[in-house]
């Protein structure tokens, strides 16, 4: 027995064999076969997973919400110890894997058997320009995998997984941009698929280019939330002149703490509360200094965040929307409109649509016939129409944005392990 697992920065699937289909997903919630990467630690009771997880952190359990974890992987982080609550402490890497352990109970209660073979997608890369760290990244992933009780684990890459999923729809052959652009990286590969080459289990020859960077949704959340939630809580603000000198800018460190997931926690720390609290005279506005001790001593940093990641689909979908803050004071809102949006994403994009025209330059290719596009990020519309028009020519092809990665390395699996 055997299964595929994509374990994603923002949501996770897993798919098992089965004797009429080949493979297929798994439900891990009632209802849904993909899950959002979070575990939540209460300080009373066991870990919840997926919906269940950011509910309990919604309805103000007492604990701790993990989400993003594969963002961890490759840094220092991975080795280290983080505060969950009640006295507790866990080390990231078994974070990982606990969630690993989840998603493997539930192929085991799906197909009614031990599982200790897997298929494990990973992007192309989980660093940039640190081929080292890059390793130290997957390694870390295999020691998680491992110590759940995987006995056997092969690696493919996410976006090469989702040219399998797309390759099984088409009748001829072509030469595929593979845009996988999800919570934490946005992969890029080129791909020569078709009917005879899909019978093939070796695929290397086929794999014309690799390439990606660590940008994606969690990156556009942060942007947002910078641009447009924290000014209100003195983001980019300045203090008092004093004696007639040039006001001073707000120390900024705390704002990018409160818009990067990982490290929100570190600002409820008591010491840095202290600190916080006591750069009262930094602000011209008092108003912006109580707004963020309310942020930080209620701890709602993870809420702003949330509302921020809401807001850049809102925009996405419909061109503006109101982010409420009411839950920090009340009656305050601010509004995101899509021009606004686009200047806080425009850097991201440029280098995400940049990575995609590298792909193709990798590959000694002008052209591509097909651009598919998976991932949640790619509900973006700004962010496909910038991509699309890198290409002129070729066909769009929309794949399922959080099942399709996992649907391929389930393809993959059934080849791998199957071939005996």
């Amino acid at each position: 027995m055997y299964c595929a697992i994509d374990f994603g920065t923002s949501n996770s699937a897993v798919a098992v064999p089965d004797s009429a289909r080949g493979m297929r997903l798994v439900e891990l919630e009632p209802g849904q076969t993909t899950m959002p990467t979070a575990v939540f630690y209460a300080v009373e009771g066991p870990e919840q997973f997926g919906r269940a997880a950011v509910a309990a952190y919604v309805d103000g359990l007492d604990g701790r919400l993990m989400r993003s974890m594969k963002s961890i992987l490759g840094s220092s982080l991975i080795a280290q110890t983080t505060d969950v609550g009640g006295g507790r402490g866990v080390k990231y890497l078994d974070i990982v894997a606990g969630y690993l352990r989840h998603l493997k109970r539930c192929a085991e209660a799906d197909a009614g058997a031990r599982i200790e073979r897997v298929v494990l997608g990973r992007p192309v890369f989980f660093v940039d320009d640190d081929a080292a760290r890059d390793a130290q990244a997957q390694a870390a992933l295999e020691a998680a995998a491992r110590q759940v009780g995987f006995a056997e684990i092969h690696f493919q890459y996410e976006p090469i997984a989702a040219a399998f999923d797309h390759e099984r729809t088409v009748d001829h052959e072509e030469v595929v941009l593979v845009a996988d652009i999800g919570g934490g990286t946005s992969d890029f590969s080129i791909v020569r698929v078709g009917p005879e080459r899909a019978r093939r289990l070796e695929r290397k020859d086929d794999i014309l280019a690799n390439h990606g960077v660590h940008i994606a949704g969690t990156d556009f959340d942060r942007r947002v939330e910078l641009a447009a939630v924290l000014p209100e809580f003195g983001y980019g603000s300045f203090g008092p002149s004093v004696n007639g000198a040039p006001a001073r800018e707000v120390p900024s460190g705390v704002y990018f703490d409160l818009a990067t997931w990982h490290l929100i926690n570190t600002v409820y720390n008591p010491q840095r509360v202290a600190e916080l609290r006591a750069m009262r005279g930094f602000y011209a506005d008092a108003r912006q200094h109580q707004r963020l001790m309310t942020v930080v001593e209620e701890r709602l940093g993870h809420e702003l965040v949330a509302r921020a990641e809401a807001a850049k689909i809102a925009v996405a979908e419909g061109g503006r929307t109101t982010i409420d803050l009411s839950h920090v004071e009340r009656g305050l809102a601010v509004e995101l409109g899509e021009a606004q949006a686009l200047a806080a994403l425009d850097a991201d994009i440029a280098r995400i649509v940049e990575a995609a025209r590298e792909t193709a330059r990798l590959a000694g290719l002008a052209a591509v016939d097909a651009l598919y596009f998976t991932g949640g990020s790619t509900g973006l519309r700004l962010l496909a129409q910038r991509i699309a028009a890198a290409f002129p020519g070729a066909r769009i092809v929309r794949g399922d944005r959080f099942a399709s990665v996992a649907s391929g390395l389930a393809v993959f699996a059934q080849r791998w392990y199957g071939k005996a």
